[in-house]
């Protein structure tokens, strides 16, 4: 059975520290609204609304609190600087979960703000109060057509932004998205409507913020939530200098089903394996920017991200490039069908398609944003690595074995002594993205016990295929599947299993070089791939964390 949502939000240490945090804050800010509303002389008049001003107020704060924490987050060289340093204080790799927290925070109050001021407007129209109507607040006033105008982006945002949307159209959520811009403008402008105030008419000013603050008294919030604005702004042109400097696509490499290796050349590009970038085509389209793990090594001279085909955007760069349905297709079927590993033919898993420059035209002009940091950038701070990819998840540990590979060679491993990779497949073609990045870190291994390679086939596997591997596996050397001399192994791992596997090996001082001696070894679990198997694979690592042995869980996110 899966972790409880109780369980997950108020058992866990750190998540109900931040729930009490967070939470606690967003209530003693809508008590604090709410009481300064209430106690406010000055504002007797509009006092005779009771609750549902008193309500409006308070939940107003709250959400200007938000729109400044909102954008935080998103401030990405920012958090890359401050990661490596700061990582004990703040969850720096969570960022974009903390952005969906303060988005739902957001989604709460302007329901509680909006019904307020719903509820205040038809008061004013009724108590006359003021002789305005409830559709001249509405409709007319700022406060109120901008307040409407950003439920509408909200509206738009938050429908494209579930899972399924962003997965199936990253195109709308992307477009929707940066209509943040637009809703930002109106939080910062929504109190020049000055509806709370003291006088019978609005106090109103030529200059900004359009509204005299001896009669207009709202929070003035706009002078805090402003500022996370401009930064963040002010990071958006950087990164759009940036990612301006010279770009140069190199190579274009095609293995089976569909997962393509762009080779970019881009020398003031600087990064640490297990980072991500952005990449952008303009000649598909000059405003998306879609994220990818870097597979390369720094070591390498070049920067290469792979991309499976999966959606629009994908699709039409496979096309661009002569990576079409039909390349894809030839090269997938001749992998299933198997070969062995002296068969130089198309059909071999570790081989792939350079699409011909004749046919495909000059290369496309391509630009790439970043780099930006991530969990599996640690690796090489503890003595034990657990890297697990599921499927096109095992990108960025392609990386990190190209570094630990050229750092092997350097003799400058830091203090990792052992490297345990899994990778979780659904079929037997995938195995050709990194064959050959697998088979070399394989074979360069001077001590055997330093990296030990598990894969792991879970789809059923065809009678054709399954007599080529009978017949192939026979005394060979190498796994008939994977062309490598580690076999693979079909199903699922057992999590619970493996993680009690390493920990008893370290506990009986046989497993790495210099664990006995420590008082505790710290075991790092690096994570790719999808959220029910990171559940499955976190809940191993606690289970088995004691006083010897720490397993920390760490799950790439974008």
């Amino acid at each position: 059975m899966g972790e409880s949502w109780f369980a997950k939000e108020f058992l866990s240490a750190k998540r109900l520290t931040f729930n009490v945090i967070f939470y606690g804050l967003h209530f003693f800010l809508f008590a604090y609204g709410w009481h300064s509303q209430e106690t406010n002389e000055k504002l007797a008049a509009l006092n005779l609304l009771q609750y549902s001003v008193w309500v409006s107020r308070g939940a107003g704060l709250v959400l200007a609190f938000d729109g400044a924490l909102i954008l935080i987050p998103l401030l990405r060289n920012i958090i890359r600087v401050v990661r490596p340093k700061l990582t004990w204080l703040f969850p720096a790799d969570e960022n974009l979960w903390f952005h969906r927290q303060v988005a739902y925070s957001m989604a709460f109050w302007s329901m509680v703000h909006t019904t307020g001021h719903y509820i205040n407007f038809i008061n004013v129209e009724r108590a006359q109060v003021r002789k305005q109507t409830a559709l001249d607040i509405h409709y007319t006033q700022p406060g109120g057509f901008t307040g409407h105008f950003m439920l509408l982006i909200m509206l738009l945002m938050y429908t494209t932004a579930q899972a399924k949307m962003r997965h199936q159209c990253f195109e709308a959520f992307w477009y929707t998205h940066h209509l943040a811009f637009f809703f930002m403008i109106g939080l910062y402008t929504h109190a020049t409507g000055c509806f709370v105030r003291d006088t019978v008419d609005a106090a109103y000013t030529n200059t900004f913020p359009f509204y005299d603050n001896k009669h207009c008294l709202g929070y003035l919030s706009w002078r805090y939530t402003i500022w996370p604005g401009i930064l963040y702004f002010g990071e958006r042109v950087y990164r759009e200098i940036r990612a301006r400097r010279a770009t140069r696509l190199s190579r274009v490499l095609v293995h089976p089903s569909g997962a393509m290796e762009l080779r970019i050349v881009k020398p003031s590009f600087k990064y640490v394996s297990g980072q991500w970038l952005f990449l952008q085509v303009p000649e598909i389209s000059k405003f998306q920017w879609h994220p990818f793990t870097i597979t390369s090594a720094p070591d390498d001279p070049y920067v290469s991200v792979h991309v499976r085909q999966v959606g629009d955007f994908t699709h039409a760069l496979g096309e661009r490039l002569g990576a079409g349905p039909s390349v894809v297709a030839a090269m997938t079927k001749a992998a299933m069908a198997g070969s062995e590993k002296d068969n130089n033919t198309a059909g071999f898993r570790g081989d792939f398609v350079e699409p011909d420059a004749s046919t495909t035209g000059a290369m496309p002009h391509v630009r790439i944003d970043g780099p930006y940091g991530a969990p599996a950038e640690d690796v090489f701070d503890v003595e034990v690595a657990v890297l697990i990819g599921a499927g096109i998840g095992v990108t960025p540990f392609a990386s990190i074995l190209k570094d630990i590979w050229y750092k092997q060679r350097k003799g400058n491993l830091g203090s990792l002594r052992r490297v345990e990779f899994f990778w979780v497949c659904r079929d037997a073609p995938s195995f050709g993205w990194f064959q050959s990045l697998l088979a070399e870190v394989e074979a360069s291994q001077a001590d055997p016990n330093f990296l030990r390679i598990n894969i792991y086939l879970t789809q059923k596997i065809s009678e054709d295929m399954l007599w080529n591997i009978a017949v192939n596996d026979a005394g060979a050397a190498y796994d008939p599947l994977t062309l490598l001399r580690t076999r693979t192994l079909f199903g699922r791992p057992d999590w619970m299993t493996i993680y009690g596997q390493i920990n008893q090996a370290i506990q009986g001082g046989q497993y790495a070089p210099g664990t006995a001696e420590q008082l505790r070894t710290k075991v790092g679990t690096y994570f790719c791939g999808p959220t029910p198997l990171a559940k499955a694979i976190k809940e191993a690592t606690v289970h088995h964390t004691n006083a010897r042995v720490q397993f920390t869980f760490d799950k790439e996110h974008f």
